[in-house]
């Protein structure tokens, strides 16, 4: 069972997603909030394994609540909602921590899939979003130096599997690619994650983009 929490400052949106995501046999909301701090509270008391979050909220806003979620011991996935998918918050986000992020209007037959592959460690981003996010940026050059320096701490084998998760490939997607083992790709995702200083996937494909590994 994935335990879900919510949180969006309309509780229309709220209500919307728990019915959503209720209706599917494997997924069970087990908390909401209007705001980012009652959120962290909710994460905290609920121990959920993905928490949406919205962003522009009250009080304390999702991008500084994602922070401290982070911050726990052993903390969930969190996916970022979001109106426009090209909001740089959504980009800050990202780089704070969050797993990726789903568009509000997501039909609810792909947002429950969506959840559930959250719920696995994999990415909900996909590559086409991510190269339109780091277009936009407004810092992107400072961003390209850093992710640069961090990839040529990589080796050349740790290279071609970050390529993999920064076009959105699965270890099992990258094991045929390579001709190596899917255990063998999660080695090596393990460790260029702790190269990287990168807390999931989604930051790594994020420094991919930004270097230039994976291409435009």
């Amino acid at each position: 069972m994935v335990r879900v929490v919510v949180v969006d400052d309309e509780p229309m949106v709220c209500a919307h997603l728990r019915t959503i995501l209720g209706s599917a046999a494997d997924i069970e909301v087990v908390g909401q909030a209007y705001d980012g701090a009652a959120g962290v509270d909710a994460v905290v008391r609920c121990r959920p394994d993905v928490v949406l979050m919205d962003l522009r909220m009250p009080r304390m806003d999702g991008l500084t609540a994602i922070e401290r979620i982070s911050e726990l011991a052993d903390p969930p996935v969190v996916v970022v909602l979001t109106t426009f998918d090209a909001d740089q918050y959504v980009l800050r986000a990202l780089r704070a921590g969050a797993a990726g992020f789903l568009v509000k209007s997501t039909p609810p037959e792909d947002l429950i899939g969506l959840v559930q592959v959250a719920a696995e460690g994999n990415t909900v981003l996909s590559p086409v979003a991510a190269r339109r996010l780091i277009a936009a940026s407004t810092d992107s050059l400072p961003a390209r130096d850093r992710a640069r320096k961090l990839v040529a701490s990589l080796t050349e084998r740790e290279v071609e599997v970050l390529t993999g998760v920064g076009e959105g490939l699965s270890n099992a997607q990258i094991a045929a690619r390579l001709y190596l083992s899917e255990a063998t790709i999660k080695g090596y995702v393990s460790r260029m994650l702790d190269k990287l200083g990168c807390v999931n996937r989604t930051q790594a494909g994020l420094i991919a983009h930004d270097a230039g590994v994976v291409g435009s």
